[in-house]
């Protein structure tokens, strides 16, 4: 029944709409249908949720925000009920797991444009309606290592411990590139700052799981980590250092209202500049691009306040004056002068950017002494293990 309604669908809007289309839809006829993977108590969720109602109402567009829907074949039927029932001309998903599901929705509805947050395969798929996002949201881990690396040092200066015993602790979701490019570029930020930091990574195997989650900082801070922080979207990692008095580098917002004390800063993409690019371009009749990545410049990468009573002081215009060499090209997160892979330096490295399923990589991305992280497609696809980190259970 969903393929027939798709085909009568498609047939109106292919006899009645064409010049429309090519000269883009009234914006009063744009209608967004958004797929979250969880609701409002997932921090990445969350961000998701506020960038979608702050894009579309300053825009005045129609929007409907499904919530709660797995990386399954619920999120496929959403999506169809978003077109079928809703109206909805623009259909945005926001989990990596979502993406098989929106692709087969962008072929079984041509005429409706499907956006997808953290995909692959827009670029190898070649669906004129079918579109990848991220933003180099690298640069704002490396931002908020850099306020780690201070309070480490700041600790160290007070006798708290030794430079030789600076080490931070990171609760990840899944080892799977995104989590692997932000744990390194927070890494790198803070080890910048303080040489002697190491890191211990521990991975909960779920995007969403708070008790896993609090036990993962738990365990890390058991294991002497000075620091902590987390590429998982429950509260259960700031809480726990919150409760153990462990300063805390969050993701994807504040904090600072559960952890007053020990909530230094957040980095997140701001999803907003996305939301609004895609809208233009649907009411300019103008393609929306396969792979889209935002940065610091457009206001996809951001950090939020400075928890004062947590931070070192001077954290704010040291932040500022790195994230000024960020823009101007100065720094370069992955300099591949400042780490080595098994005690070698990186001079060469295929990556699985053209992702086809076989994980196996086809281009060169280490280029003018740096990894070129989310240039060849928006998605992460820095997946090396850098020395210094060191992945427990691994």
């Amino acid at each position: 029944m969903k393929k027939l309604v798709a085909l009568l669908l498609t047939l109106c809007l292919c006899l009645g709409c064409v010049a429309a289309l090519a000269d883009g839809i009234a914006k009063e006829n744009v209608k967004i249908g958004f797929i979250f993977l969880h609701d409002e108590n997932s921090t990445y969720d969350l961000n998701f949720l506020n960038a979608a109602k702050e894009a579309c109402e300053e825009m005045g567009v129609e929007y409907v925000l499904k919530t709660n829907i797995p990386e399954g074949q619920e999120c496929y039927d959403a999506a169809a009920e978003l077109v079928e029932d809703y109206g909805c001309n623009i259909v945005f998903a926001d989990s990596f797991g979502h993406e098989s599901f929106m692709i087969q929705a962008a072929k079984d509805y041509p005429e409706v444009q499907f956006c997808h947050a953290t995909g692959t395969r827009a670029h190898t798929e070649n669906l004129a309606n079918y579109h990848n996002a991220f933003a180099s949201i690298y640069e704002g881990r490396f931002l908020a290592g850099v306020a780690a690396g201070l309070k480490l040092n700041e600790m160290i200066a007070a006798g708290q411990f030794t430079a030789e015993e600076a080490k931070i602790g990171y609760v990840g979701a899944y080892p799977y590139a995104e989590v692997k490019s932000g744990y390194t570029s927070f890494f790198l930020g803070a080890r910048s700052i303080c040489p002697t930091t190491t890191m211990e990574v521990t991975f909960t195997n779920s995007w969403y799981d708070e008790a896993l989650e609090k036990e993962g900082a738990t365990k890390l801070i058991a294991n002497g980590c000075k620091l902590i922080s987390q590429h998982a979207d429950s509260m259960g990692a700031p809480t726990a250092c919150e409760d153990a008095g462990v300063p805390d580098v969050s993701y994807n917002g504040s904090t600072v209202a559960a952890c007053p004390n020990t909530f230094i800063v957040s980095s997140r993409i701001n999803w907003a500049p996305y939301f609004k690019y895609m809208v233009d371009c649907v009411v300019n009749g103008e393609a929306i691009a396969a792979d889209w990545t935002g940065t610091i410049q457009t206001g996809s990468v951001e950090l939020s306040e400075i928890n004062e009573k947590a931070a070192a002081e001077g954290t704010a215009a040291k932040i500022e004056e790195i994230k000024a060499k960020l823009e101007n090209g100065e720094i370069k997160v992955y300099d591949t002068a400042t780490f080595t892979v098994k005690g070698e330096a990186l001079t060469t490295y295929l990556a699985d950017v053209d992702d086809m399923g076989d994980f196996v990589g086809e281009t060169e991305v280490v280029i003018d002494g740096y990894f070129h992280e989310s240039e060849f497609r928006s998605a992460p696809y820095f997946d090396l293990d850098i020395d210094g980190i060191t992945l427990l259970g691994a």
